[in-house]
């Protein structure tokens, strides 16, 4: 077994607490409890990416909407921060799964938008925005329209777009949804190069794509149901198991789907999902 890199857990940043919802009477997620904390290394800068796994329709779409701010849950919180305040709408970068971006702006323009919506200047929106393009190594396409970018660079136009945002949270829907094994790859290393830039950059992915979660995440959350004694499920979804791979050697690890661990770990989570 591979051996665990070192690191501290921190500061909370992301608190679910109690967490239930429904919708027409039908319960979708029933006391979720949730919590993400500041992992520091002793030797770079490191920041946080969960994967969130479940089948369709178990209720990741419900809970991606609760961790945005975009719906409130019936009971129970969803606290977000180093202070720890209930989540408010826009706080939290989204990147929908397929990058909605405005056709007619150019990508230096999207990025704009989104900035003065927080209250950025002519200049300062500007500045930032040539920054986030610089950071995500886009300068040179700051004045194309999305139509003339491959599918790669619109998915980081878009991530830098909710930067504008948000300095240190991301939710990304089926990220890799569509994505060919090398853009997958891609993907990947650009996310683990954003989260090394800041230790308390946070992304939360949703996704049902086990192979892809486990080669980017430090964290994995299964989202199911429970079931009753003979078997069947009980409405309301719930975290139904929690893999830190840090612990299992399998976290900031090149070319880890090559390792054992990550096979096992890979059926681990698949022999869950008939149950969930």
């Amino acid at each position: 077994m591979n051996t665990p890199h070192p690191y501290q857990l921190k500061e909370t940043l992301l608190h679910l607490e109690g967490v239930s919802k429904s919708y027409e009477g039908v319960p979708i997620l029933r006391d979720v409890n949730l919590e993400v904390k500041n992992l520091v290394r002793p030797d770079c800068l490191q920041g946080q990416v969960v994967a969130l796994l479940g089948p369709s329709g178990v209720g990741k779409t419900t809970l991606f909407r609760l961790l945005a701010g975009l719906e409130t849950p019936d009971s129970g919180q969803v606290l977000v921060g180093t202070g720890q305040k209930p989540v408010r709408r826009g706080q939290i970068g989204v990147v929908a799964q397929h990058y909605p971006l405005f056709a007619h702006r150019t990508v230096q323009g999207n990025l704009m938008v989104d900035g003065k919506q927080i209250g950025l200047k002519g200049n300062a929106a500007r500045e930032k925005a040539a920054d986030l393009l610089g950071r995500f190594g886009l300068a040179e396409h700051g004045s194309k329209y999305p139509s003339q970018l491959s599918g790669g660079q619109r998915q980081r136009a878009a991530i830098a777009q909710q930067f504008m945002c948000s300095d240190a949270f991301l939710l990304m829907d089926e990220p890799f949804s569509g994505l060919d094994i090398l853009a997958q790859e891609t993907l990947t290393r650009f996310i683990h190069d954003i989260a090394a830039q800041d230790e308390l950059m946070t992304f939360i992915l949703i996704t049902h794509d086990i192979s892809a979660a486990l080669q980017i995440a430090d964290t994995v959350w299964v989202l199911g149901r429970d079931r009753d004694e003979a078997g069947n499920p009980i409405p309301g979804a719930r975290v139904q198991a929690s893999f830190n791979l840090i612990e299992r050697g399998l976290a900031w690890q090149d070319n880890i789907s090559s390792l054992p661990e990550f096979g096992q770990l890979r059926q681990e989570i698949r022999d869950l999902f008939p149950r969930l």
